[in-house]
């Protein structure tokens, strides 16, 4: 199982996307602009799921998906 914070959780969304640049596309491919939002450096991804009424729990999903996929430089 995955220690507390590990895959970013607890980050804010503009440092989350410095460390896991792969999860951008997941975060477009729902319609979320959170990419270069003013307010990311303020929101989590519970926060953005909130404001965008995304299931946090498929998202995490599809984000851990990302991050683990070959050639994403983060799961190889």
């Amino acid at each position: 199982m995955a220690q507390a914070g590990q895959d970013g959780d607890d980050l804010m969304l503009d440092r989350y996307f410095e460390r896991f640049p792969a999860t951008v596309a997941v975060f477009l491919r729902h319609r979320m602009l959170c990419v270069g939002c003013p307010i990311a450096p303020f929101h989590t991804i519970d926060d953005a799921c909130a404001e965008h009424g995304v299931d946090p729990a498929e998202f995490r999903r599809a984000l851990r998906a990302a991050i683990a996929a070959p050639g994403s430089g983060l799961g190889d």
